[in-house]
């Protein structure tokens, strides 16, 4: 409350009227003829201290900012006009310099909603630039899954965001929107295609599923395996019909290939199962073959693996598994008796044997010649001749030693 007195605000007359003393003089406010004039000045000191009361609460709510700078800035235009024209005692010029002290408070609360704004305009371009930015890009991308779903997403986005300039919303809107719309047009497209696609792979299939199952109680198991396969990478080159078609049709393809390789599978192993008794002949052949490595005796080993390869060839089939196995260490001994045999006859080769003893006479021949020549040079004293001829006549020699070994294994 503003403390005042009678003598420094206001005064009553002898007719009991009220003024208030203001800096351009004293103002009436009222008359108060039911008392006292003290009592009509207290009367006219209460309404005061409730304007100032109004005053103080629009002052504490202007620096709080609990209303906007248009709402303070009418509200001050309000209670200014109160107080120019109140009826009341006391220092309305002050009431009145508060009010004006409160317009800077409020330009400066203006200027910074201004720029708050401003900060919020351009954080809601940036934000709606990135939605469109996006959805461009998913526009002109493949992404068909997960791509109508963003944009929904995007789309929710945008809708809470405010408004910002509206050229440039509606400019950002029309980017946002041509996107959503071409990315819409591209995947119908898309997946037209892929209907189409699947609806000649359905057809493909169904043909294939036709000819996997008349297969399927055939009993030519190697000509109709192959079939198999030709049918699967057909189907494989197919590609996918719609799903559910798709799965029930691989479901009787795959139906007709374990009938026909069940079929196949029980055929074999009764064949193995026949077959196993021939296995154990050629079992205990092995170990006669094999005992008679190494070889020792040539001609008596040839002898003995042939009279074995035809007993081999009389046991008959084995199992598939046991070929390997079986086929693979009678074929070792073969080998190695064949070993014995090629090197016999590299040793024992009529031509290589006349190609080294040529080589030894020319040699001998040719050391004959030098060592006349040496003898001559020594007769003649030349010493230089000597010592070149001496070197030749080694390197024959050593020639000669070797040409002798080499007949040796010829011999």
């Amino acid at each position: 409350m503003w403390a005042v007195t009678n003598e420094t605000w206001g005064r009553v007359d002898d007719e009991k009227f009220v003024y208030v003393r203001t800096a351009d003089g004293e103002r009436l406010v009222g008359q108060f003829l039911d008392g006292t004039p003290e009592e009509a000045l207290a009367f006219f000191t209460d309404k005061f201290d409730q304007l100032a009361f109004e005053v103080d609460q629009l002052v504490m709510r202007v620096n709080a900012g609990k209303v906007t700078p248009d709402e303070a800035a009418e509200a001050i235009k309000t209670v200014r006009a109160k107080v120019g024209e109140a009826r009341a005692v006391g220092d309305l010029a002050g009431l009145g310099a508060r009010l004006d002290g409160l317009l800077p408070v409020v330009a400066a609360q203006r200027e910074a909603r201004k720029a708050e704004r401003a900060a919020r305009a351009e954080e809601t371009r940036e934000a709606k630039e990135g939605i469109v930015a996006e959805a461009e890009r998913l526009a002109a991308g493949t992404d068909w899954r997960n791509g109508a779903n963003r944009l929904r997403e995007l789309l929710d986005q945008w809708k809470v965001l405010p408004r910002i300039d509206r050229a440039g919303d509606e400019a950002l809107w029309k980017r946002f929107s041509t996107a959503r719309t071409t990315y819409t047009r591209r995947r119908k497209a898309h997946f037209a295609e892929l209907n189409e696609k699947r609806a000649g792979a359905q057809a493909i299939k169904e043909k294939l599923v036709v000819e996997a199952e008349a297969l399927s109680s055939s009993d030519e198991w190697g000509l109709t395996a192959g079939r198999y396969r030709d049918l699967m990478a057909r189907w494989k080159a197919a590609g996918p019909a719609p799903k559910d078609i798709d799965d029930a049709l691989w479901k009787r393809f795959r139906a007709a290939q374990d009938t026909f390789f069940g079929a196949r599978d029980s055929a074999n192993a009764a064949i193995d199962a026949e077959f196993a008794a021939n296995a154990s002949v050629k079992e205990e052949l092995l170990v006669e073959a094999e005992a008679l490595l190494p070889v020792s005796d040539l001609a008596a080993a040839k002898a003995a693996f042939r009279d074995l390869a035809d007993r081999w060839d009389a046991a008959g089939k084995v199992p598939r598994d046991r070929i390997k196995d079986l086929e693979g260490r009678m074929r070792k001994v073969e080998q190695a008796i064949k070993a014995v045999e090629d090197d016999q006859w590299r040793r024992s080769d009529p031509e290589k044997s006349a190609r080294a003893d040529d080589m030894i006479t020319k040699l001998e021949d040719a050391i004959a010649k030098i060592e006349a020549d040496i003898a001559k040079a020594q007769a003649a004293g030349d010493a230089r001749k000597v010592s070149s001829l001496e070197d030749n006549l080694a390197g024959r020699k050593s020639f000669l030693e070797m040409a002798r070994r080499a007949a040796a294994d010829f011999s």
